[in-house]
């Protein structure tokens, strides 16, 4: 009888291992997702932001051949 009851116990200890492994599996996958997420968006904020401010320098120099030809004399030093 003895023997029974220890392996009732052995049976629940591996299912309860592997279920824990497997949980845990699936939390490191949601994180994982949800840690590209995050980045994502960081890139996808960084984005409009360069655009906003390319967009904002066209309309300061009067349109976008202005905004190169004020890039291009700055650089050279003219």
């Amino acid at each position: 009888m003895q023997t029974s009851v220890h392996e009732g116990v052995k049976a629940k200890s591996k299912t309860g291992t592997s279920g824990t492994a497997k949980s845990s599996a699936q939390v490191q996958a949601e994180v994982s997702r949800g840690a590209v997420r995050a980045l994502n968006i960081a890139g996808l904020l960084v984005g409009l932001w360069a655009a906003a401010c390319i967009v904002g320098g066209m309309i300061a120099a009067g349109g976008p051949v202005a905004l190169v030809k004020g890039w291009v004399s700055a650089v050279m030093g003219l």
